[in-house]
């Protein structure tokens, strides 16, 4: 393994550059950022939050990323990875089979359908569902358009479906400080005794029982995802400037088979509470994995019940914590 540093600053503070100049080398009147490559994972990411919050959603993921683009610009480091969002394909979620990169484009494109014959896909997305998913989008047209404008940029911005799981020694795992709003994370408060039931928003979906249904990828596939969009960028294997890739299983589960599946993990029962549909959401989100097959050489190991169990696991562990404490 390689050596480690953590330092812990906000990513619009002026002290990131400091912390550039210190990986930056001086030679002849010329400078050169040791720096190969940069992943931002510095989005706020809660699609009620944003409703409730969108300035401050705006100010930190887009305004924010303006300002760091620029600082990297000003030091040369131009392999540039991006977490976005399946949201950015906004209603298009809704036609109920798996979407594509070219579903959500920045600039005009020709693609070619299964049949081979070439069709011109134009600008732009319908139905955006929130300003999380807003930001989002807005994120990847400033990317496109600078890598348009310059392109020695390398920029990846890979689309996450719904990142779930925890490492299975059990050791590390999501534990929001905040009330959680994604499913998995609420599931495994219930099971933990920190809430007393679960919600789930809608039963009346157009989907096998009703329940909405998601693309739900293990965080450490995602991970690896990471590594191979870095990898494949630097060795010159991503032929664009800025290229987009679903990061996803290519398989959707509905709410309910998620809940069955942990709570055969856990061996508990999990209360529910069937209520309406929450703002912002959509009945069905599933990735089309092939360019990020072709194209990285990833794909996903893990399966959904892999997932629980993983996730169980790191809940008992933190159970047993806060009882020994």
């Amino acid at each position: 393994m390689p050596s480690l540093e953590f330092e812990q600053i906000d990513y619009r503070s002026p002290a990131m550059r400091s912390l550039l100049s210190r990986y930056t080398r001086y030679t002849n009147g010329s400078k050169q950022c040791m720096i190969s490559g940069v992943i931002h994972f510095a989005a706020y990411k809660s699609v009620s939050d944003s409703i409730s919050k969108p300035l401050q959603y705006y100010q930190n993921n887009v305004c924010g990323l303006v300002e760091f683009l620029s600082l990297l610009h000003e030091f040369g480091v131009k392999n540039f990875v991006f977490s976005s969002s399946a949201t950015v394909y906004g209603s298009m979620a809704n036609k109920g089979k798996p979407l594509t990169e070219e579903d959500c484009v920045h600039h005009p494109t020709v693609v070619k359908d299964e049949s081979g014959s070439e069709r011109k896909v134009e600008a732009g997305v319908f139905g955006l569902t929130s300003p999380y998913g807003r930001t989002k989008w807005f994120a990847e047209a400033i990317l496109a358009d600078l890598a348009e404008s310059d392109p020695s940029w390398k920029i990846t911005a890979l689309r996450y479906f719904n990142p779930v799981g925890c490492h299975e020694s059990g050791l590390l795992g999501e534990d929001p400080r905040q009330k959680p709003t994604n499913l998995i994370p609420v599931v495994a408060n219930v099971l933990a005794g920190v809430q007393p039931k679960l919600q789930v928003f809608g039963s009346d979906w157009d989907t096998p029982d009703g329940t909405a249904v998601r693309d739900f990828i293990h965080v450490v596939d995602l991970a690896r995802g990471h590594i191979a969009a870095l990898a494949a960028a630097s060795k010159g294997h991503i032929q664009s400037p800025f290229r987009t890739y679903n990061l996803g299983t290519g398989r959707g589960h509905t709410v309910n088979e998620v809940l069955n599946s942990l709570e055969h993990a856990s061996g508990q029962n999990v209360p529910v509470e069937r209520v309406g549909r929450r703002a912002g959401d959509v009945g069905f989100c599933v990735a089309d994995t092939q360019r990020a097959s072709r194209e990285l050489g990833w794909r996903t190991e893990k399966s959904l019940a892999q997932c629980a169990a993983d996730v169980w696991n790191f809940t008992k562990q933190k159970v047993i914590s806060v009882v020994g404490q």
